[in-house]
């Protein structure tokens, strides 16, 4: 049985899918607008999926060994879909339980408004590190931040991307995030080598990023109105149960990303545990 032979790709066969995924997503955008992400644009990656194929065929590859890589391109990123899901429950079960709230809550007495920006960029840095997920950390404590923000009379805009900020920087170097997984593992690297090169641009950039965060802070003018503050407090307290119990997921989430757990069972543990509480505890959580 003789041995398939396969040619090379050349420089243009391996642009020809990305140039016609950049065309199609342009046109989706330019013809679609804010409706893009509802059909064109997966549309597109469909597209831009056969022309690869189209480009593997013309180069001597058989269809099985296409699959094959398909199939194997699939089970890499499985690990970051898996996540994302989870993502999911647990924003939902952190609303159900109180948890966000809470954060809240404590947050409008314990923050000061002059380092409030530099604060929450480095609570979110050391979160995703922790947790390594940055959807994860600004869908929760980012969403506790932004309510502290506007009870404080801060710029929501400012603490939106002091949060992104620092849950990307959090994100990118922790050995628990699904992309900083996916990238070493697809490229045969080592994880740790990974992520050690990738301080090189990460820790400038977040340094940076805290000095003027801090210089923000401290020229800012805030509206602090102790009024709203307790209305808003009050409100929380009506609608939610607000207590030291309501951050058990929290401490559950971190203890288990300090301890090594993998993402996901650290991710998707948190909503069962959230449901749990509830049904079993009155609904206390």
């Amino acid at each position: 049985m003789t041995t398939p032979k396969y040619k090379e790709p050349s420089f243009l066969d391996a642009s020809l899918p990305l140039i016609v995924l950049i065309i199609l997503l342009s046109m989706s955008v330019y013809l679609f607008g804010d409706y893009s992400s509802s059909g064109p644009n997966q549309m597109a990656l469909f597209l831009a999926t056969a022309a690869a194929v189209l480009v593997g065929l013309k180069n001597g590859y058989h269809w099985s060994v296409i699959e094959k890589a398909m199939v194997k391109g699939i089970s890499l990123s499985l690990g970051a879909v898996l996540i994302l899901l989870s993502v999911g429950a647990l924003i939902g079960t952190w609303m159900l339980s109180g948890t966000v709230p809470t954060l809240i809550y404590y947050g409008l007495q314990l923050i000061n408004p002059s380092w409030f920006y530099a604060a929450s960029c480095l609570l979110c840095a050391i979160v995703a590190l922790s947790i390594g997920s940055s959807w994860t950390t600004a869908a929760t404590i980012g969403v506790a931040l932004i309510g502290v923000a506007n009870g404080l009379g801060l710029s929501p805009v400012i603490t939106a991307g002091a949060i992104v900020s620092g849950a990307y920087f959090g994100d990118k170097i922790s050995p628990l995030s699904e992309t900083t997984n996916l990238a070493p593992a697809v490229a045969g690297a080592d994880l740790f080598d990974h992520i050690r090169h990738m301080l090189w641009t990460t820790v400038p950039s977040i340094v940076l990023a805290l000095i003027l965060y801090t210089m923000i802070g401290f020229n800012a003018d805030p509206q602090t109105n102790i009024d709203r503050i307790e209305e808003i407090r009050s409100i929380l307290n009506t609608n939610f149960e607000i207590g030291v119990m309501q951050l058990v997921p929290l401490f559950i989430l971190l203890t288990m990303a300090i301890k090594k757990v993998p993402a996901f069972p650290t991710v998707f543990s948190v909503p069962c545990w959230v449901l749990f509480g509830r049904y079993f505890f009155n609904n206390n959580y």
